[in-house]
């Protein structure tokens, strides 16, 4: 029984990695977008684009490194990975921001609640991409 546990947990390896730095990349935006709106009193689009930046290098890191273990070598090959994550990361970066523009400044819905949905749909559509198209294995 046990070793279907295992290869169950190495066939998700990847997921599992990924939902885990989710979370703690979730925790980053979060913990910047309500130090940004509370403490430094920043309205909710330059709040969410501080968060964004701030996050968005920290996913970088911990993608290439311990999710899709990139083995893109060399100034080009780097270059060309990070600029598709970057690239992916600016289309979902609008979308949170579209996100947080309707539901907070529009429909006046709480901006932390709305931050999180929005995190959970960017995580999500951020995977895909980065599983499909930038960390693809040969």
């Amino acid at each position: 029984m046990s070793g279907g546990i295992v290869k169950r947990l190495e066939r998700y390896r990847d997921f599992i990695a990924y939902a885990f730095f989710g979370v703690c990349t979730t925790i980053v935006n979060l913990a910047a977008y309500a130090v940004a709106a509370r403490p430094l009193g920043l309205k909710t689009i330059p709040a969410t684009v501080i968060a964004w930046i701030l996050a968005v290098m920290f996913a970088y890191v911990t993608n290439r490194k311990w999710v899709f273990h990139s083995q893109a070598k060399g100034k080009a090959a780097i270059a060309k990975e990070a600029g598709s994550f970057f690239i992916c990361r600016i289309v979902t970066g609008i979308l949170d921001i579209v996100i947080m523009f309707i539901c907070v400044d529009i429909l006046c819905m709480n901006d932390l609640v709305i931050k999180a949905v929005s995190n959970i749909i960017v995580i999500l559509t951020n995977y895909v991409a980065s599983k499909l198209i930038i960390f693809r294995k040969g």
